[in-house]
């Protein structure tokens, strides 16, 4: 049995107030700022899905917003062509993205380094083109358009913005209590353990090649589960959800939130989300706004948010990112 080490006591008491928040703030919310609420918490899957590759194997992925698209697009088609019910919709979702995840797999994994990073590029593009050009199915550049909200069977209906918010919720916590089990399993610490040293793995036994494919399975799935809530919230699927924008994106999301933490992907997530937003409507220039903000969280912050939230509680002040040279 896996014995999952308990946080703590201000970090606990600090995320129940966090929870507590979430639930109980929604109702007094405006409309844009709960959509931007939920978009966080959608965006949050998809960035603590990529952690698991970037914080805990090590491998920075700039394909990652493909999964994103195969489990929006998965969505779109069914239940707007087909008649879908939900349930099945998240499935074949969650399947396609497992499917192709564990073929992009085969190919990523040869490569380390920069060459990985640009073998991920180059399949997620393909995923894009497919979208792009698979008119028959997709169509094309404009979309699928009309996808409903969920209907799960409940007595109540997902239609409006409020109840969806609370089901985006729950699926986020969903999803962060699977990764958490995951990376706090034997198999989570030697995915670190893999990270810090394949050559030590492999002289203590493990099979270094197979864990890092798992894990890049579990990756690409969890991303597929963030596009079907995304085509869900949208209510429309277009090639756009997985250009390189949107991986970029994420990969900031993670380094802006803080590597193997998790949640520091997630804070990265709003924080990128409620600043596109939000600075945007004041200037067109909002992109060197978010560059200088993570910019400064590097230099500053080297660890993300996470991280130097962690070690001003210890007490330790953040100590700015030194050339070696």
């Amino acid at each position: 049995m896996i014995r999952l080490p308990l946080l703590p006591r201000h970090r606990q008491i600090g995320l129940g107030i966090i929870l507590l928040l979430l639930i109980v703030s929604p109702p007094f919310l405006s409309s844009f700022l709960l959509s931007l609420l939920t978009q966080a918490l959608i965006y949050g899957v998809l960035a603590m899905s990529l952690d698991l590759l970037v914080g805990y194997l090590g491998l920075p992925s700039l394909g990652h917003a493909a999964y994103l698209g195969l489990g929006a697009y998965s969505v779109g088609v069914l239940t707007t062509r087909y008649g879908a019910n939900s349930w099945l919709a998240l499935a074949v979702g969650l399947l396609l993205a497992m499917a192709v995840a564990a073929v992009f797999g085969l190919v990523a994994l040869r490569a380390t380094g920069v060459y990985f990073l640009m073998i991920t590029l180059a399949l997620g593009m393909v995923i894009w083109g497919l979208a792009h050009r698979w008119v028959s199915m997709t169509q094309g550049d404009n979309g699928i358009s009309g996808v409903p909200r969920p209907d799960l069977g409940l007595p109540w209906s997902f239609a409006k913005a409020i109840p969806f918010y609370y089901l985006s919720l729950v699926a986020f916590l969903f999803a962060l209590w699977v990764l958490w089990v995951i990376v706090r399993s034997p198999f989570g610490q030697s995915l670190v353990g893999i990270r810090e040293s394949e050559s030590r793995m492999r002289t203590l036994g493990y099979n270094v090649w197979l864990h890092k494919y798992i894990g890049f399975i579990i990756a690409g799935t969890v991303g597929g589960f963030s596009g079907v809530l995304w085509a869900y919230y949208n209510g429309f699927v277009s090639p756009a959800n997985m250009e390189l924008a949107t991986s970029v994106e994420a990969l900031l999301m993670v380094a802006l939130g803080g590597r193997a933490t998790l949640l520091g992907p997630a804070i990265g997530a709003a924080a990128i989300v409620f600043l596109k937003n939000l600075v945007s409507v004041y200037t067109h220039r909002w992109v060197l706004i978010l560059g200088a903000v993570y910019i400064g969280t590097i230099v500053y912050a080297p660890e993300g948010i996470a991280g130097a939230f962690t070690q001003l509680t210890k007490g330790v002040k953040p100590e700015p990112l030194r050339s070696k040279v």
